[in-house]
């Protein structure tokens, strides 16, 4: 399926040739860098143009209890940025386990068996209800789901393209240039990078923002400051964000 299609919508965020991004999906450096926050920015920005947009977590790791079940966090928070009538939360998280481990691990400690088919159903009810859907991956790219399936094999198996969310600190250019090799190696298409300032302290933060803009193989979308909320992150995407 290719999910940068045409839509009838005057009010929408309009790519050339009359295209909208349909879905793409946040990957990151690893796990706790701001993908989260990094994908609420991008509804907003997508709303701001007119766009009906949800937020996705297929897997969820690190879940509470409550009166309505389980919930997660990140999930909420992406349910919160999407426009209204947001989706009911086993939509936007159809898979939620409560140990914050890997999710192979979380999974297995409920007897819970991670596959595909379950999750891209949930994913086509709210691609058919919404122009766009924004899916937030769980961890990093290679992050194990089950025996045999990794998380990198959603965006694979759905085609999705993909956004990587760069967590500012040391350490971030070499895990930033592996998960693009490893993002191109699995055969998807990395259409661009957020960065995402976490360690306010971080030293030469610049400089080392113009070596990921002159060695990622993708153009930058944005850099996020620290402690700014995703609605007002939204302004700092830039709108070649949404193009194909």
């Amino acid at each position: 399926m290719d999910y940068l299609e045409p839509i009838a919508s005057e009010k929408a965020f309009i790519m050339s040739q009359d295209r909208i991004l349909r879905a793409v999906f946040i990957a990151g450096t690893d796990t706790g860098i701001g993908k989260t926050h990094a994908a609420c920015a991008l509804i907003h920005a997508l709303r701001r143009q007119g766009v009906s947009v949800c937020g996705m977590k297929p897997v969820a790791a690190g879940c509470v209890e409550t009166p309505q079940g389980l919930r997660n966090d990140d999930a909420l928070s992406l349910q919160m940025a999407s426009s209204t009538p947001a989706p009911a939360y086993d939509e936007i998280n159809p898979l939620a386990l409560r140990e914050p481990l890997s999710p192979h691990l979380a999974a297995a400690h409920e007897g819970v068996t991670i596959t595909l088919p379950p999750l891209q159903a949930a994913f086509h009810v709210l691609h058919a209800r919404y122009d766009t859907v924004v899916v937030e991956g769980v961890g990093g790219w290679r992050v194990p789901l089950a025996p045999g399936l990794l998380a990198s094999e959603i965006p694979k198996a759905w085609k999705l393209p993909v956004v990587l969310v760069v967590g500012l600190r040391l350490g971030c250019l070499s895990h930033a240039l592996l998960t693009a090799q490893a993002v191109a190696a699995d055969g998807c298409r990395l259409m661009g990078w957020i960065g995402n300032c976490i360690d306010p302290e971080m030293t030469a933060v610049g400089e080392n923002i113009d070596t990921l803009r002159a060695l990622l193989p993708a153009p930058c979308l944005g850099i996020l400051p620290h402690g700014l909320a995703p609605e007002h992150a939204a302004s700092l995407l830039e709108q070649g964000a949404l193009q194909s």
